[in-house]
């Protein structure tokens, strides 16, 4: 009998080594079929200037397939078996006029990304599947738009049995925090930020990475255009590990009453 397929839905180029990297890491090195989808082309990240997708003169273009090449090898790093690209154009931030753009990601019909997507999760049979929160973990559209569409695919999808979304955890980030303090590492503003803790009940499974937390770094340097994390991923990569070793999630959804997934997204499944 084959193991279990995971499916992780994600927003842009990166957001699969920050958000789960160690997960897909963990149970591709177990045997285990892990996909992503990456419904954006990140279009408005840092272009090769160092300009953001709301400064004038920035280079979408070049920024789009410089952020293609980086998914390719960080994709490999973490061992994803197929990598799905949904090609919708990346939103912005809250408030940038990328907003407007008719084909931003916040603005497809909903439900016909949830059907492109449902069709992925039947052909692969994926039985676990990763995204955002309703808060899109820290907010970003595409991150919500990418929960919205999960959503409405899973019901279409019987395959899937389980929805976990990744979080941080208040008592775990405090600790984490403190360290960074001691060793003069700055952490990323999605970590730093007090809005993106959930309460330390809410985590249903803490997984241990640290035996694929190599991996899971290599993923976030080969996105080295995306320059906002230089300074964390600069870290040794013991530093690394103490830091990033575990990944907490939430259970967002499931078909019938989950058993053994306090350390394994996969347990209890078959």
């Amino acid at each position: 009998m084959s193991l279990p397929t995971l499916l992780f839905v994600h927003a842009h180029p990166d957001d699969e080594g920050f958000f789960g990297g160690g997960a897909a890491a963990h149970y591709a090195t177990l045997g285990h079929r892990v996909v992503l989808v990456t419904c954006t082309s990140g279009q408005l990240g840092f272009d090769p200037a160092g300009r953001d997708g709301s400064e004038p003169g920035h280079d979408d273009d070049a920024t789009r397939a410089v952020r293609a090449a980086e998914l390719s090898r960080a994709t490999r790093a973490l061992q994803f078996s197929r990598v799905v690209t949904l090609g919708y154009d990346d939103s912005g931030m809250a408030g940038w006029s990328a907003n407007e753009n008719p084909n931003a990601f916040m603005n497809v019909d909903v439900d016909a990304a949830a059907a492109t997507l449902a069709a992925l999760m039947r052909e692969e049979r994926a039985a676990v599947v990763v995204t955002y929160d309703e808060h899109g973990f820290y907010g970003h559209p595409d991150h919500v738009m990418a929960h919205r569409v999960t959503r409405l695919a899973i019901e279409r999808a019987s395959c899937v049995e389980r929805l976990y979304y990744p979080v941080v955890p208040e008592l775990v980030v405090h600790k984490v925090r403190e360290g960074a303090a001691r060793l003069n590492v700055a952490l990323p503003a999605w970590i730093a930020g007090e809005t993106n803790l959930v309460a330390d009940d809410l985590v249903a499974t803490t997984l241990d990475v640290a035996e694929v937390a190599r991996a899971k770094r290599d993923a976030m340097v080969a996105h080295a255009s995306q320059i906002d994390n230089a300074e964390m991923l600069a870290m040794s990569d013991d530093l690394f590990t103490l830091l990033f070793g575990t990944e907490y999630f939430q259970r967002g959804w499931s078909r019938t009453t989950p058993t053994d997934d306090e350390h394994d997204l996969v347990g209890g499944l078959s």
